[in-house]
């Protein structure tokens, strides 16, 4: 039963003809048709966007355990430092090079930091470092 406005019932039409415009119905692209330029120029310009999330994705993957393993090599690099000043203190042998790089190593530990109790030792390591240049200094002046 078909109801066409306000008129009333009417009796309902059969099954329509099928729309198409070639008669042949729904069919799927082939896969192993060739790529039409627009295909190509499209395809590639989201290749050069891809690999560019790739890399930001690739760079989100260090998580708690990355950025912990970097802390480490950080503080082993400054270690290091703070372990040849030591010996230069002590053999008296100490030179402003390795009070500069000590000054550069704080510098890069503190820029990834965001413990107050680190900060702490890193000023009390870099007043040091300040004294011990400034001694070196005024040996320089008194020779």
């Amino acid at each position: 039963m078909k109801v066409n406005g306000t008129s009333g019932v009417g009796a309902a039409g059969g099954p329509g003809k099928a729309r198409g415009g070639d008669g042949q119905g729904f069919r799927l692209p082939s896969v192993s048709a060739p790529a039409g330029p627009a295909q190509v120029a499209r395809a590639a310009g989201l290749s050069g966007m891809m690999s560019v999330d790739a890399i930001l994705a690739l760079q989100d993957v260090g998580g708690p355990m990355e950025r912990r393993r970097r802390a480490v090599r950080r503080a082993g690099r400054l270690l290091d430092v703070l372990d040849g000043v030591k010996l230069g203190l002590l053999s008296g042998e100490v030179s402003a090079g390795d009070l500069a790089s000590l000054k550069t190593a704080i510098r890069d530990q503190r820029d990834a930091t965001d413990d107050t109790q680190l900060e702490g030792v890193l000023d009390e390591i870099e007043t040091r470092a300040a004294v011990e240049l400034a001694k070196l200094e005024c040996a320089k002046l008194l020779r």
